[in-house]
Formats: C-alpha cells, sequence, structure tokens
C-alpha cells in the first residue's frame, strides 16, 4: 500500500506541475478544474498497473472513474470554451499580485493535488487488496454510483443547456434537478465518491478509505463548491427566493419561499 501512495503521489506531483506550467503559458488557472478529473484516471491505471489488477472488482473501479474523469474534463473544457478565466481564479490573479506564481503552483495546482491523492483513497485500496468475487455491495455501489453519475452528467447538461440560450441571460437556473438541489453536480460528485468507498470497504483494513469522500463532500459543501460559488449571487433577489425554496446540496421537495 506504501508503495503505491508513494507512486500515485509522485505521479501526480509531475502532472499537477504539467498543469501548473501549461495554466502559466495559456495565462488562465481555469485549466486546473480541466485536469481534475483526469489526474484521478492516472492514479487509477499508475496503481492498476503497479499492483497488476485484474480482478473484476478492480477493473470495475478503474474503468468507472476512467468514465467520470473523461465526461467531466470534456463538460468543463466545452462549458470554459471562449468564455476566459473563471471568476474565481480572476479573483485570486488581483489579490495575489507578485506572489501569483509562487501561490498559484502551491494553493492552486499542489494543495489539489494534496486533494486529489487524498480523495484517490478507495481507489487505490481496491487496486492494492481489493481482490474476489463480486458481491451485493459491489451491486449496491453500482446502482449509487450510476445515480450520482446521471446527478452529475444531466445536471450539468442541464445548465449548459440552460445558459446558452441568450434568453436566459441574467437569470437562475431553477429547472430539472435544480429544482430539487441547488448542486445537483455537486451532490452527484460526492455520492460517486461514496460509492467507490463502497467498493474498497470490502477490502482489509478498507475503512481508512472513507476519508476520501468524506474530503471531497467537505470541500462541495463547505470549502470550494456550495460556499464559493453562492457568494457569487449575494444580493441577488431571483437567488435569494431560491435559496429559500431549494435544498443547497441534498435533494429534498421544493418549498414555498414566502
Amino acid at each position: 500500500m506504501t508503495s503505491l501512495l508513494g507512486l500515485a503521489a509522485a505521479g501526480v506531483f509531475l502532472y499537477m506541475t504539467a498543469a501548473f506550467a501549461f495554466a502559466l503559458l495559456r495565462k488562465d488557472n481555469s485549466v486546473a478544474d480541466i485536469f481534475w478529473g483526469p489526474g484521478f484516471g492516472l492514479v487509477a491505471v499508475l496503481t492498476a498497473v503497479a499492483a497488476e489488477a485484474w480482478s473484476p472488482r478492480q477493473i470495475l473501479v478503474n474503468l468507472l472513474v476512467l468514465i467520470w474523469g473523461t465526461r467531466l474534463a470534456l463538460h468543463i473544457a466545452l462549458r470554459n470554451r471562449k468564455r476566459g478565466e473563471d471568476f474565481r481564479y480572476a479573483k485570486w490573479r488581483r489579490e495575489w499580485g507578485r506572489l501569483f506564481i509562487p501561490r498559484t503552483y502551491l494553493q492552486v495546482f499542489l494543495l489539489q493535488g494534496v486533494f486529489l491523492l487524498i480523495i484517490s483513497l478507495p481507489v487505490i485500496v481496491v487496486n492494492h487488496r481489493g481482490a474476489g468475487n463480486f458481491t451485493a455491495i459491489d451491486l449496491a455501489a453500482c446502482g449509487l454510483w450510476a445515480i450520482g453519475f446521471l446527478f452529475e452528467a444531466v445536471g450539468d447538461y442541464q445548465l449548459l443547456r440552460f445558459k446558452r440560450n441568450p434568453e436566459n441571460k441574467g437569470r437562475i437556473m431553477t429547472q430539472g434537478l435544480w429544482s430539487i438541489t441547488r448542486h445537483p453536480n455537486y451532490f452527484g460528485e460526492a455520492v460517486m465518491w461514496w460509492a467507490i468507498f463502497l467498493f474498497a470497504v470490502q477490502a482489509p483494513n478498507g475503512w481508512i478509505s472513507a476519508a476520501g469522500p468524506a474530503l471531497i463532500t467537505f470541500l462541495l459543501m463547505r470549502v470550494s463548491g456550495v460556499v464559493m460559488l453562492e457568494k457569487k449571487y449575494t444580493g441577488n433577489p431571483e437567488y435569494e427566493a431560491y435559496v429559500k425554496s431549494v435544498n443547497a446540496f441534498f435533494p429534498g421537495f421544493r418549498r414555498n419561499s414566502e
């Protein structure tokens, strides 16, 4: 396990350093979001190859991670095309001044690399000691992963289509999955990682990998996801009404905002 962690850490370090160099050339730190998903695919492939992980459970988990990471990267690349740097990164670019380059490397790319490595723990555990026949828990994990994937993929598609309609400029998306949770894509991502944990928990001491889904859930709910994004809409009456009627993260019935 230690050797796989070391290999994954080295791979993530080189990967994030390359992403940082690419961002400097592009003068756009938003590329960090594009590199995020494939980074998990890199960890999956590196640790699977090193561990010679070819059991059905291991193959399935690695395939699910690759599918998720590839879809997310393609979606973000398509969404960000011709849009310029994301407002969060642009804000840091202004605030950090002369320290922008070193702080970008440390606080954006390397820090994301650390998060990526921790969140990947269930994948590493499965590749290390995840052999064995399929169980009822695996079937439940597949179903849970599918639910999470649909929430993220469908939610992203609905929002992208909504924003591409000129008539919706300045309006708030409150339809489809966005009518039962203000962040269906974030909810879906968290659910997928808890599903991957269900595969890992069956391995000896697999419970330790709960740190991965716990971290991504915390980040999405309290740090870089819901909280940071919703600051953008502070003072927007339409969004404030939306907040009163729809849950931030977990899906639920729409409430009367009055």
